[in-house]
């Protein structure tokens, strides 16, 4: 018991990320991409796009010969024939020639840019009128202008979102090398816990914590895989421990980290094959009790009971392990925040890292990051809070007013 309050500070703890492997690869269809981690380097084979169009419905000309053009001094061109959508134009325009031409349509050969209708009248089947002067490029996509054949365009590590799935789709990659998801077990402990479907007695409770942490792995992008309950026995745990081991990439147990079953926690995880207890503690709070340990190249936590701890230790410390074993690169990574105003003042113990719940709201254009009260253990803050704002450790407290970074949850 006398190591259990060496505890690790948080950036220290998140450094052991390092640790522990990438899962491993598979093929997927484009249409399965979304969300996934890619996991090679997309090179773009052609120019994209592939030839120079149009993004105005209009006239293709040389924009020399509408220089000067004004309503008072239109330029007069020559229609020398339409281009219809999806056809590659087999002539070529001169100067002081036009085309008809649709958003999206091929350039003809020498031309460099579109004159708008809006900016045109129509005088007869062979002639038009530009009332207005266009520059080279002017509403035209060159060819390549978006992307040049031979280019790297995506990253090993990036998150698809649908923006990459569709530039994937431009290049015709009908199937991609992802990361696979990883598989997170979860096993929940405790006497005192019993099924959701049971009517607990006095002293028990519902097993809250395997669906809470199931939605946090799911919105992490990993697969919960559920062990079901397990009472406080140092057998049957050690078995579902080595029954999660096999099955998943990394395992977490729901319970059993607080002082009075700590060691009884430890002594499983450290009768786990190649096993290694890393952190005891994490100066966090809430969440101090928490412990990190490996089994061969997984690792393994022992997360408090309470759910409010559960959870909020999951968003701070064990969602960055789950990105970097699902092929999240570091310098691809993102977690997007917000910036609020405190509504009030908020103090803090020094020498730990404290997170607290706030709920968001919105008053003359202002964002405001409003602290959620009530005691930590209560799962109805957690319902309240629309996000968490993270006290540094050296930090007494926040002044209101004090511009914030807020986790969405």
């Amino acid at each position: 018991m006398k190591d259990f309050f060496k505890v690790t500070d948080l950036e220290k703890v998140l450094e052991y990320t390092s640790m522990f492997p990438v899962v491993g690869t598979e093929l997927v269809f484009l249409e399965k991409t979304p969300g996934r981690i890619l996991a090679e380097e997309i090179i773009a084979d052609i120019d994209l796009p592939g030839f120079s169009r149009s993004t105005m419905d209009g006239y293709a000309v040389r924009a020399s010969s509408t220089f000067g053009a004004s309503e008072e001094n239109p330029a007069y061109l020559n229609l020398v024939g339409s281009i219809a959508m999806g056809e590659s134009p087999s002539f070529s325009v001169d100067q002081g020639e036009a085309a008809r031409i649709s958003t999206g349509g091929m350039l003809p050969n020498g031309t460099d840019s579109v004159v708008m209708i809006e900016h045109t009248e129509i005088l007869d089947e062979k002639t038009i009128e530009a009332y207005k002067s266009t520059a080279p490029g002017q509403n035209v996509i060159e060819k390549g202008e978006d992307f040049t054949e031979g280019n790297i365009v995506l990253h090993p590590g990036q998150k698809i979102r649908p923006q990459e799935t569709g530039l994937l789709a431009a290049f015709g990659k009908e199937k991609t090398r992802v990361f696979k998801k990883p598989v997170i077990g979860i096993i929940s402990t405790g006497d005192e816990v019993v099924p959701v479907s049971e009517t607990p007695h006095p002293g028990q409770i519902r097993d809250i914590n395997t669906f809470s942490l199931s939605s946090q792995i799911i919105g992490a992008g990993g697969i919960p895989l559920t062990f079901g309950i397990v009472k406080d026995d140092y057998k049957n745990l050690l078995e579902k421990c080595r029954e999660a081991l096999l099955a998943s990439d990394m395992v977490l147990i729901s319970g059993g980290s607080s002082v009075g079953n700590r060691d009884f926690t430890i002594e499983v995880l450290s009768a786990l094959p190649d096993s290694e207890i890393i952190v005891h503690g994490i100066s966090i709070s809430p969440g101090k009790p928490t412990i990190l340990s490996r089994s061969g190249n997984k690792p393994v936590w022992g997360l408090p009971g309470h759910v409010v701890s559960a959870m909020i230790v999951f968003t701070a410390v064990v969602i960055p392990f789950i990105e970097k074993i699902s092929g999240f690169l570091p310098e691809q990574k993102n977690r997007f925040t917000l910036s609020a105003c405190l509504t009030r003042n908020v103090s803090s113990a020094q020498g730990r890292t404290e997170y607290i719940r706030v709920r968001l709201t919105e008053k003359d254009g202002i964002l405001w990051a409003e602290p959620i009260l009530g005691k930590s253990g209560l799962i109805n803050t957690m319902i309240k809070a629309d996000g968490l704002i993270e006290i540094g450790k050296n930090v007494e407290g926040i002044e209101k007013g004090t511009q914030v970074r807020v986790f969405p949850m």
